[in-house]
């Protein structure tokens, strides 16, 4: 049932570029999730997030300072290795520093055809929407000049929709997730979501459809154990979950860039179709780096831990990603606050599973201890 989109997010490269051959579409990469995709799906451009490989590598260390994060560098390395070598544009979105940086040493040392960066105000104040919906409008314009005709308020229609259903279907999925056995594992979930940010949106729905409609009769020969939940930075590390649910738990709910986050929140219905993609992309679940003075996303993990009856959390970081090492403290406080049991793991390039499984067993034998008393 989810093969298909364990290929996709295996083979990539080779569906990409089988998808530009066969539709004769171009296709523009992105890091971050904050990038609009569907004013790319209305221009009739593919969207695909450009993720590492997590494996080692050498080839960063002249354009990036190695304290920046694990993530934003082997990005980086699969452009410089020329992995990307068949999209015709790269498009960043103000983020984080580190990502920042990765897009502007793709920019300056790998040979793209369209480079455009678009500024994402970081924060809540009250002059974001209008900015960013001029930034947007920018955006438009320029992609109108690069495919050499208007991109219409129908075209944005149907670029909404077909990024809204895929919304709306995986939310859907991840609905399921609720049950006392939840017909997928964390495993499954992933490999779905982020096969999504990968693989045309239209291909991906018809999938989810098949999917939905199968899931309800569905039953797994394993025990659902331990409720967990997934919070932090970007994490598409699918050895480092096989682990995690080796050892008679299951990952129902997450909070990160490659999950929850990237999908939960629709585009509105509006007459100004851009102000409601800006309105979008501000009001979404946040990340650390655009979640303050007020910390939104808290009350989000909060009500994920209720609504999916959580019984542990664990918390990711990137390694040197300073958003979330300065969001952590207070998430973690407001959580053990909450009588929500914690662990902290830091993610590098390459995940050390020998050791985190030690770690992990660890805590969930004092989860089940706790149970007892």
């Amino acid at each position: 049932m989810f093969d298909i989109f364990k290929k996709w997010y295996d083979e990539r490269h080779e569906y990409q570029k089988k998808w530009k051959e066969i539709n004769n579409r171009k296709i523009a990469g992105y890091i971050c999730t904050y990038m609009p995709e569907e004013i790319l799906y209305a221009a009739d451009i593919l969207p695909v997030r450009i993720l590492g490989s997590h494996e080692a590598q050498s080839l960063t260390e002249p354009y990036l300072f190695a304290m920046y994060c694990p993530f934003c560098r082997d990005v980086l390395a699969q452009g410089l290795g020329g992995k990307y070598n068949y999209l015709d544009a790269i498009f960043g979105c103000h983020t984080c520093m580190h990502i920042n940086q990765s897009w502007e040493s793709w920019y300056q040392h790998v040979p793209t055809e369209k480079y455009f960066y678009v500024q994402i105000p970081s924060g809540q104040s009250l002059h974001r929407l209008p900015f960013f919906i001029k930034q947007l409008q920018i955006f438009k314009k320029y992609l109108e000049e690069w495919i050499g005709r208007e991109i219409t308020d129908d075209d944005l229609d149907r670029g909404i929709e077909i990024v809204n259903k895929n919304r709306r279907l995986l939310k859907a999925i991840y609905e399921l997730r609720k049950n006392d056995n939840p017909p997928l594992t964390g495993e499954e979930a992933m490999y779905m979501v982020v096969s999504s940010q990968l693989y045309d949106k239209e291909e991906h729905n018809k999938e989810l459809e098949k999917v939905l409609n199968a899931l309800p009769n569905r039953k797994l020969d394993r025990q659902t154990g331990t409720r967990l939940m997934l919070i932090g930075s970007e994490n598409d590390d699918i050895q480092f979950i096989r682990m995690l649910e080796s050892l008679d738990c299951t990952v129902v709910i997450d909070d990160h860039c490659t999950g929850s986050r990237y999908f939960w929140n629709e585009v509105a219905k509006e007459n100004d179709r851009i102000k409601a993609i800006a309105k979008r992309y501000l009001n979404r679940t946040p990340c650390p780096n655009k979640d303050f003075p007020e910390h939104r996303r808290f009350k989000v993990i909060l009500d994920f831990i209720k609504d999916y009856r959580v019984d542990g959390t664990i918390l990711i970081q990137q390694k040197f990603c300073d958003p979330h090492e300065i969001d952590i403290p207070p998430l973690k406080k407001l959580l053990e606050e909450n009588g929500i049991p914690t662990y902290f793991l830091e993610f590098d390039v390459t995940v050390p599973i020998g050791q985190f499984k030690i770690r992990i067993e660890a805590f969930l034998e004092m989860l089940k201890a706790e149970t007892l008393f």
